[in-house]
């Protein structure tokens, strides 16, 4: 089982009683990806309106092309956090079906 460092601001714990499964964040970890999701939807809503303004479509497309990276760099923290607190916690519970279950995470997220 993880047991996070005592005082550690990075401390994460995942749960999953039964059916109910949830992550515990750290607060700084939790604050930088909704700092960063924020970003994100002020950056699509920007979007909406360069559309809204007849924007040149080139232009459009690179500010989708932003937001599609910005996304990528929260799920590759989201990520990271996920691999090493729930999958490590998991496996050494000898729950190897969490496996299979990032591997198909991982297909969605690189598609």
């Amino acid at each position: 089982m993880h047991v996070p460092v005592v005082g550690s601001d990075d401390a994460e714990s995942c749960h999953h009683d039964g059916a109910e499964r949830k992550s515990h964040h750290s607060d700084k970890v939790k604050s930088s990806l909704i700092s960063r999701l924020n970003r994100i939807e002020g950056q699509v809503r920007g979007i909406k309106g360069l559309i809204e303004r007849d924007t040149y479509c080139d232009d459009v497309l690179n500010q989708i092309a932003s937001v599609q990276s910005a996304l990528n760099g929260v799920g590759k923290l989201l990520l990271e956090h996920h691999l090493k607190s729930c999958v490590v916690e998991r496996i050494q519970e000898g729950d190897t079906d969490v496996l299979a279950e990032l591997m198909t995470t991982m297909n969605k997220l690189i598609k």
